[in-house]
């Protein structure tokens, strides 16, 4: 019997969504049910500018978008969508725009079977690319930037935040949020 990687095979029907940032805590559509996804070769990285949800275009913020990375994992939610789905998908690219383009992947479920799912991913070169910042000017630009969506400081925590009740690991998103922490907290020090 011939075996593919570590994973059952199977298939559970339907259209499906992953979701690795805001869609996780706040995904703003229903769907039939949703489970704890596994992407392979890939991790979050803020490295897409936001001038639409998270920051304005004189003062974009930061959001986050998928890096691929040889070894990497991203865990994320993967949300099965009642169909058609035709007009969901076109709201969430309204959504997801801004340097995001819609793309297929092949997500693992927490049940361990593995399906295709459609995600929002901005890619290196599009105009709202910001992969030569630092961790520590990441933070600087999350900890003040505000946009219509609300502040760039909420989008952070309430991911990370999110994360930690999944439990899902991950220490770049750790290790963000506490730079933005200390930057607050110095802030509110300093009045």
């Amino acid at each position: 019997m011939k075996r593919e990687s570590n994973e059952r095979m199977g298939s559970i029907g339907g259209i499906w969504v992953f979701g690795y940032g805001s869609l996780i805590w706040r995904p703003g559509f229903k769907y039939h049910e949703k489970q704890v996804a596994v992407l392979t070769g890939y991790q979050r990285s803020f490295n897409q500018a936001s001038h639409d949800h998270r920051g304005t275009a004189e003062s974009p913020g930061r959001v986050v978008t998928l890096a691929p990375t040889a070894g990497a994992q991203c865990k994320g939610m993967a949300f099965r969508l009642p169909e058609p789905a035709t007009e969901l998908l076109a709201t969430l690219d309204v959504r997801e725009q801004d340097g995001y383009e819609r793309t297929h992947v092949k997500v693992i479920l927490s049940c361990g079977l593995g399906v295709s799912a459609i995600t929002w991913i901005a890619s290196r070169g599009n105009p709202s690319w910001r992969g030569h910042e630092s961790l520590d000017d990441i933070a600087q630009i999350i900890a003040c930037r505000e946009g219509p969506s609300g502040t760039n400081r909420e989008y952070l925590l309430e991911l990370e935040d999110a994360l930690e009740k999944l439990d899902i690991r991950d220490e770049y998103i750790n290790d963000l949020s506490r730079l933005v922490r200390a930057l607050r907290h110095g802030e509110i020090n300093q009045s």
